[in-house]
């Protein structure tokens, strides 16, 4: 028992867990059978780069099967003060999954008294992806999407992954889940390079919105009970999730716009 506290091993937090009880690590569980259909699925996360920065967004959204099991479920998690990441997928492994990778960060930078770098960051999610291979092909699959602020380059940037890990950085946006086709066409449609953290707000929810208008599985904003997408900004002051006061107000101008045009605004053809 004493090693377990004197004797952390290496910078990883995972191997360390792996060394004392691997039966913790989300990878190691065994499913009885094919559970894909059961457990309540996370949906649609898009990402964008702004001048100085990246936003990420997600619906709020989780289904079993054709069934709504959580209108309000946040999907987006601050992993430390520069970086986030969203899931898509198997919504319980996927939340383990993150507050694990939070761990992770934090239990690198107390051992090494820094942080890691963005690629850096991007591979250790790579590799508990990777540890959550035998989940995946019984049905329960996570295919998280993460972002974060590079101070060497003072911008954004975005890594999305596979099954097996990954990572494949993305230029200038990014979509996962299953509504992901449809986001990614309204953000090549609306998306500008260089173009202000506020506009990109912007982007990011009219792509949350055409997702949700033909994927079932992914919400759109709840006006009656007052749900909004989860959008959160990351730029050199670091992470912060804007407030729902301030994402209605996103919310409501785009709905202004589509009760003029329910497929909503439109790129110039030339």
């Amino acid at each position: 028992m004493g090693n377990l506290f004197l004797d952390t091993g290496s910078t990883s937090f995972t191997e360390f867990v792996g060394s004392y009880a691997p039966g913790l690590l989300p990878g190691r569980l065994q499913a009885a059978g094919a559970a894909g259909e059961t457990i309540p699925h996370a949906t649609t996360i898009v990402a964008a780069t702004f001048a100085g920065g990246v936003v990420m967004a997600g619906d709020r959204r989780a289904t079993a099967g054709n069934y709504i099991s959580q209108k309000d479920m946040e999907k987006v998690f601050r992993t430390d003060d520069y970086s986030c990441m969203g899931i898509a997928g198997a919504a319980s492994t996927g939340i383990e999954l993150a507050r694990l990778y939070c761990v992770e960060l934090e239990h690198y930078e107390k051992r090494e008294g820094r942080t890691l770098s963005v690629v850096g960051k991007a591979n250790r999610l790579a590799t508990m992806i990777r540890g959550n291979l035998p989940m995946a092909m019984q049905g329960l699959v996570v295919v998280p999407l993460f972002a974060a602020y590079d101070e060497e380059r003072d911008a954004g940037r975005i890594f999305s992954y596979d099954v097996g890990g990954g990572p494949y950085e993305q230029t200038n946006y990014a979509a996962i889940g299953s509504g992901s086709i449809f986001a990614r066409g309204s953000l090549k449609k609306l998306y500008r390079e260089g173009a202000s953290a506020e506009d990109v707000v912007t982007v990011t929810l009219n792509a949350l919105y055409d997702a949700a208008d033909d994927d079932s599985a992914t919400g759109g904003p709840d006006v009656t009970r007052r749900i909004w997408p989860m959008v959160a900004v990351i730029d050199d002051e670091g992470f912060r999730r804007l407030p729902d006061e301030e994402v209605e107000r996103h919310v409501r101008q785009l709905l202004d716009v589509r009760m003029a045009d329910p497929d909503g605004p439109t790129a110039p053809l030339r």
